[in-house]
């Protein structure tokens, strides 16, 4: 969403935050912060869509500055005008902002946007990161973090165009392997066919519907909106 992480670069969604800010960077960052709250100061309620995509890349480095509270503040404004604008990736865009947060809702945040960014046809990357989150979430016997490895493939096979797709589908492929090694310790491709098998995740009516009972799982009673009501805004 910042300079720093744009939208022009397909993986961007799966960078790592920085685990310490040199002096020069936390300036850098503060000077982007203080351009986005002067936008934001003037941003008109004319183009809501256009002053939550200023929030979000606010809240982002808001992240970046260690200032989670109101990162999250700021992602949320964002999210809720992105649900009721139907704009699903930037929807999703929140959900991995305020996941990233660390605060007491990330990680039904987290559940949420996954389900968004199954259910809607969002950006693949994107789909991918929020699935490699509940991987990371997710302990390591249980058959969750399988489920959201093979989820990432799914979508991908689905949604990424041919530019994307040979990359993309290596990243899926090397989740899958390796949380097939924690989970099972899976060694080699025999073993890996026989495990994936054995956790029926070669069919997606089979686990996109577990997949399902594992979201509502991380979302609890946390949804902030109806699912139902959602689905009939599917594209045909």
């Amino acid at each position: 969403m910042t300079e720093n992480n744009s939208n022009s670069d397909p993986f961007a969604y799966m960078a790592d935050l920085p685990d310490g800010l040199s002096e020069g960077e936390k300036l850098d960052f503060e000077r982007q912060l203080s351009e986005k709250q002067l936008q934001l100061a003037g941003c008109s309620g004319t183009d809501e869509m256009a002053c939550a995509r200023l929030q979000l890349d606010a809240a982002e480095l808001l992240v970046w500055l260690e200032r989670k509270e109101e990162a999250w503040d700021l992602a949320r404004a964002a999210f809720d005008t992105a649900l009721k604008n139907e704009a699903w990736q930037d929807a999703v865009e929140a959900c991995n902002v305020l996941y990233q947060t660390e605060q007491a809702f990330s990680i039904p945040a987290l559940g949420m946007g996954v389900w968004l960014a199954v259910t809607f046809p969002v950006e693949p990357e994107l789909s991918y990161a929020m699935l490699e989150h509940v991987v990371t979430e997710t302990p390591a016997h249980s058959d969750g973090a399988a489920l959201a490895a093979v989820t990432t493939r799914y979508v991908i096979d689905l949604r990424a165009d041919d530019a994307k797709h040979e990359n993309l589908s290596l990243l899926a492929n090397n989740l899958i392997a390796r949380v097939a090694a924690r989970h099972g310790n899976v060694q080699d491709q025999q073993a890996l066919n026989a495990w994936m098998d054995k956790l029926e995740l070669r069919d997606p009516q089979l686990f996109l519907p577990r997949l399902s009972q594992v979201v509502n799982a991380i979302v609890g009673n946390a949804w902030w909106f109806d699912r139902n009501v959602l689905r009939d805004k599917l594209p045909e």
